[in-house]
């Protein structure tokens, strides 16, 4: 059985025995079930552990490769370039998704809540207290802080915030680098070189247990939640999930119709598999591995243009985030009865795009950031706690078109880029691999 089966097969099985536990076996009254669910836990986290502990040493030594091949020539400036531009032309869509389609749907119109519950829920006053820090900065102080003063701490704080700041590190570091070392067989190449093939080899380890971790995962999900977890907010789900598809089989098909040249329904069919991996972790660190996988292998995209695009874009390239994050935040002033102007919307489409930047890839490293745009337009920061409940299926959601958007980045700017420059690219890369 091929690998990609095996994870549907563990996926299809976690929910179904989730529900059935849900449902027939409730812990109370068999507490087997209990000790079943933490073995489970066990195994799904200890499938994540691998994959995120080498999350950093992947994303320091695969952007210091990429940039240092890059920026021997002319191509650093070119991808760099062209990444940029469809990051921004596809966030930017992706969030005036979520603004149409909320302000016409309407989700949040006359739904009743207790608000006095929701204030007290201890999870919204830890993600206000952290979106009030982040707004308490001033405005140049979120570009101070792409230059790590430390970048050693910035790695150790990675998963709170900390790995764009990572991220830039690497990239001027690697820039330095294509400016000192001339020769490809210098030993800091080398280094780097074997720091990322042994990243890629604890992660083969941890592909191993995926299919039983992935069934662990969503078995967890479905047993805690049943099958009405979306509770009263099943419409407001609904529209976030309408927006990423809109985003996913009309933007990005038009994109790699239009630029690549492109089947799309041919290239998301060759992409399944990163899409389940995204989908059961709802994390695009998570998914940073196999996605580059799939890239170099599956869609023979040059590997420097894919290590670059796809390191960058598992944090700074957060379509999804950033679509979901523009829903949310109109569906809450709708629940409190704040009617936005157009201004108001405004921002909230250049926040949402700034946020889906700096969100952490990482499981529900959307939600401080949008708790910093609701009070940035006066919507009350409790209110978040109303989605929480749904909020774990919706990152699922959003991941997959995160990672999507990262692969159909690499697949435009490839197309994009002259002939005389991929051409180059893909020489220098057969010149390495024959030496």
């Amino acid at each position: 059985m091929k690998q990609h089966d095996k994870l549907l097969l563990g996926f299809v099985l976690g929910v179904t025995f989730g529900l059935i536990g849900y449902y027939w076996l409730p812990a109370k009254d068999f507490p087997v079930m209990t000790t079943f669910s933490e073995v489970m836990t066990f195994v799904g986290a200890t499938f994540l552990r691998l994959i995120f502990m080498v999350v950093v040493p992947l994303i320091l030594s695969a952007l210091m490769l990429g940039t240092m091949e890059l920026g021997k020539g002319a191509g650093l400036g070119k991808v760099a370039g062209r990444s940029l531009l469809f990051t921004i032309l596809l966030s930017g869509t992706s969030v005036v998704i979520a603004v149409v389609i909320t302000n016409i749907l309407k989700p949040g119109a006359g739904l009743v809540f207790d608000k006095v519950a929701l204030a007290q829920n201890a999870g919204v006053l830890s993600i206000q207290k952290n979106a009030m820090a982040t707004q308490a900065k001033p405005w140049y102080q979120y570009f101070v802080d792409l230059l790590p003063q430390n970048p050693i701490d910035s790695a150790a704080r990675a998963f709170s915030g900390e790995i764009v700041a990572v991220m830039v590190f690497a990239l001027f570091f690697g820039w330095a680098l294509s400016r000192v070392i001339q020769s490809d067989d210098h030993p800091t190449k080398q280094v780097l070189e074997s720091i990322f093939q042994a990243c890629m080899k604890i992660i083969g380890l941890a592909m191993v247990i995926a299919p039983y971790a992935i069934f662990g995962i969503v078995f967890n999900t479905a047993y805690r939640m049943g099958a009405g977890f979306l509770g009263n907010v099943a419409y407001y789900a609904l529209v976030v999930v309408i927006g990423l598809l809109l985003q996913f089989f009309v933007v990005y098909a038009l994109f790699i119709w239009g630029v690549a040249r492109t089947n799309p329904f041919r290239f998301f069919a060759q992409c399944k598999e990163v899409y389940l991996y995204a989908f059961t972790t709802a994390s695009s660190n998570a998914t940073l591995p196999v996605a580059m996988a799939c890239g170099e292998e599956i869609l023979k995209l040059p590997p420097k243009i894919v290590r670059f695009v796809l390191t960058i874009g598992a944090s700074a390239n957060q379509n999804g985030s950033a679509l979901f994050e523009g829903v949310t935040v109109i569906f809450l002033a709708q629940v409190f009865g704040i009617d936005l102007t157009i201004g108001q919307q405004v921002i909230v489409v250049l926040m949402s795009m700034l946020a889906g930047v700096g969100t952490a890839g990482v499981p529900g490293g959307a939600l401080p950031l949008i708790v910093v745009v609701m009070v940035q337009v006066g919507i009350p920061p409790e209110g978040i706690g109303l989605v929480l409940g749904v909020d774990r299926f919706l990152d699922m959601c959003r991941t997959t078109l995160n990672v999507g958007g990262d692969l159909v980045i690499a697949k435009l700017v490839t197309a994009s880029v002259d002939a005389k420059t991929l051409a180059a690219l893909n020489d220098e890369e057969a010149s390495m691999k024959a030496a």
